[in-house]
């Protein structure tokens, strides 16, 4: 049953008591209807039972979280990246107490700090200000013989750099969770990681070394690349973005052009955190697109390969897709499609829940599916369980965290962009972006005529295309009379959202579709005798 009043039941009802406290199970929409409350309920209670897996699967003492649902799984550092950022959410909600959250956070960001750091192969926490990828959950220190990781390192700077910004209050806790972020990041010897290569190395043990190659071409890698060019203290050269990108391969799938890497977990985990909306590097300004519409494209071409389904398996559609990284009937493996790598019929949920930003009109009903169709064998107390598959008749028992990330993280953008905003604001993100060459962009039907004035920006509105409602922010480089319209496909004007002066700055404006029938819009910003135009999609 779909009805979103059991949805909300079901919230309630398999929520642990002992977890977290209760909050708001929906989120106000104006003029929503039926479809758009079910979406609502249903996103509150993925969201909430993924951000449960990062507050209960830790060690509440040194803020470490397991790598997935096991009673004897390491910490994955990874996994707390993405658990800080699910803390933060999970206190806007109203699902932890800020007073909690805030001492979780602070609480692992003083371990990560406070914890050793040297060369030899027992007893430290990492090297040279990066970590081990799995430590030991009481210890806090390196868990058998893994590698110390810069890509797993990144993943968890982030979470880190997001608690930075979000925890922006003048009391001694917020101070003191800023100060160790910045401690922690500065610490970070990127150059070293290096090893004189073009870019940074795969990984490094005590006792073997550095691994022997380095990471270039389209992947997750991209956050790392932007976190070590923007270091204040030991920064990449920029010469390293350049060495990343040449390993891009281009190309046609199934009737979408983009940079082409099979696994979607490389289109979402650098897009949890960096807005890459609007803004291009030298490589994408060359393709007229922006990584954001890369990500989409994927999207729609791994479902289409799905659809297509090449190889036969039992299941695959419309609303049965999502092959990246997960568990399987033969152990975790790399599955990613197109083209089609280690594709094997297993199905993995985050795939589908990572990309809701990007193509929220083939993401939510196939999330809805899973939801309605398999909930017995694939929904747990921490929301989907990583993955299945139809063919062998197999289902997933574990939850793991760099899977359920994406999904808390995501969901999140794509309702309040609430991620993305506050991550942009950190100095060294944008230092780092600067340095790869990003600028904003032209993509799409926004103009960009010569003469505009620095700072003059029309964002994409998110969510995009939206049922019930979506926001519109624009930033103005100074005070002015501004106009703020939206017009239907005939040039009629049917909303005006702004006329007269305002200040200087980020505005946002909540549109309603109240009255809007399904189609296309046009959004246009007037100021200072320059235009912008944004296309917005309305689906009923």
């Amino acid at each position: 049953m779909k009805s979103w009043l059991i949805i909300l039941l079901l919230a309630l009802t398999t929520w642990p008591a002992a977890a977290l406290t209760e909050g708001p199970a929906g989120s106000a929409h104006g003029a929503a209807n039926a479809r758009a409350l079910e979406d609502s309920a249903f996103l509150d209670l993925l969201q909430r039972s993924a951000i449960n897996f990062f507050w209960s699967e830790a060690n509440s003492s040194n803020g470490l979280i397991k790598d997935r649902s096991t009673p004897n799984s390491a910490c994955s550092i990874a996994s707390v990246g993405f658990g800080l950022t699910a803390i933060c959410i999970g206190i806007d909600h109203g699902w932890i107490p800020a007073d909690q959250g805030r001492q979780r956070v602070l609480t692992t960001l003083k371990t990560f700090w406070n914890k050793p750091q040297g060369r030899d192969a027992r007893g430290f926490i990492g090297y040279k200000g990066f970590f081990y990828h799995f430590l030991y959950m009481s210890s806090a220190v390196r868990e058998g013989y893994t590698e110390l990781s810069d890509i797993d390192s990144a993943l968890l700077l982030a979470g880190i750099l997001y608690s930075r910004e979000y925890f922006e209050g003048a009391d001694s806790t917020d101070v003191e969770i800023r100060a160790l972020a910045d401690s922690i990041y500065r610490r970070v010897d990127w150059q070293w990681m290096r090893n004189y290569n073009p870019g940074l190395t795969t990984e490094w043990t005590p006792e073997k070394g550095f691994g022997g190659g380095w990471w270039s071409g389209y992947n997750e890698m991209m956050i790392m690349y932007i976190l070590g060019l923007g270091s204040p203290t030991h920064p990449l050269p920029a010469s390293t973005w350049k060495a990343f990108c040449g390993g891009y391969k281009w190309g046609v799938q199934y009737g979408q052009e983009y940079v082409n890497f099979p696994p979607l977990f490389g289109h979402q985990f650098s897009h949890c955190w960096i807005d890459y909306r609007g803004i291009q590097d030298d490589y994408m300004r060359a393709k007229g697109i922006d990584y954001f519409e890369n990500s989409r494209r994927a999207t729609l071409a791994q479902q289409a390969y799905c659809i297509a389904n090449p190889r036969g398996w039992k299941g695959y559609g419309e609303k049965v897709w999502g092959i990246t990284p997960s568990d399987g009937p033969d152990g975790y493996e790399a599955r990613g499609a197109p083209p089609a790598e280690n594709d094997d019929g297993t199905i993995a949920p985050t795939a589908v829940g990572g990309s809701l930003p990007f193509a929220p009109e083939i993401c939510l009903p196939t999330l809805h599916h899973f939801y309605d169709t398999y909930r017995s064998q694939l929904w747990g107390s921490y929301g989907f369980r990583d993955a299945f598959n139809l063919q062998r008749n197999w289902w997933a028992t574990d939850v793991i965290g760099i899977d359920q990330g994406p999904i808390a993280l995501m969901i999140e953008n794509y309702r309040t962009g609430k991620i993305w905003k506050t991550f942009m604001k950190n100095a060294d993100v944008r230092r780092g972006l600067e340095r790869a060459g990003f600028r904003p962009s032209g993509t799409g039907v926004e103009t960009t005529p010569a003469g505009q004035p620095h700072g003059f920006h029309l964002r994409q509105n998110y969510p995009n295309p939206f049922n019930s409602e979506t926001v519109l922010e624009y930033d103005l480089p100074a005070g002015g009379s501004v106009s703020l319209s939206i017009y239907d496909l005939g040039g009629r004007l049917v909303r005006c959202l702004a006329d007269g002066p305002r200040s200087a700055g980020l505005h946002r404006v909540v549109l309603s579709s109240e009255g809007l029938s399904s189609g296309l819009y046009f959004c246009r910003l007037i100021f200072g005798g320059q235009s912008l135009v944004r296309k917005l999609e309305v689906i009923r």
